[in-house]
């Protein structure tokens, strides 16, 4: 299955429209259906956007774990909550619903990232604060990726 990747700067239209890049369009007519699923992140200030088949597995995860547990709980309300069904129009275009725009608080600039088996979409000045390697301690960044075989 291809992955999503690669980093695309655009702008949100005043009704909350985006244009999914034409790579990541063509990933979702070749291997998906249209439906897609809009989410908040589980602690950063952006959203995800899955193809209904990679949301349905991430359900199907869920469904499996104890719903008593606080972590879990947390991550139900933040991203199964917030999640809405949204559809690629004929122009590859997306509606972001006004409440997702609010929680990551999207202005006209954005950045869209491929995430393997989904999509970012993130404001650009909270992209730019979050991908800033000076808030990092690049040694341990470096060992612990080295730890995966990174």
């Amino acid at each position: 299955m291809p992955a999503f990747s690669g980093k695309y700067y655009y702008t949100i239209d005043p009704k909350g429209r985006v244009i999914i890049p034409s790579p990541f369009r063509e990933i979702i007519s070749t291997n998906y259906n249209t439906k897609l699923y809009i989410t908040n992140d589980v602690f950063d200030k952006c959203l995800h956007i899955y193809p209904q088949e990679e949301w349905s597995r991430l359900e199907e995860k869920v469904r499996l774990l104890p719903k008593s547990q606080e972590e879990i709980k947390f991550f139900m309300r933040r991203v199964i909550a917030s999640a809405q069904e949204v559809e690629l129009d004929k122009q590859g275009r997306i509606l972001v619903p006004a409440a997702h725009r609010e929680d990551a608080g999207l202005n006209s600039d954005i950045v869209i990232v491929g995430q393997i088996e989904k999509i970012e979409l993130w404001d650009r000045k909270e992209w730019d604060a979050v991908n800033d390697p000076s808030r990092l301690d690049k040694k341990v960044v470096a060992e612990k990726l080295a730890a995966y075989g990174l």
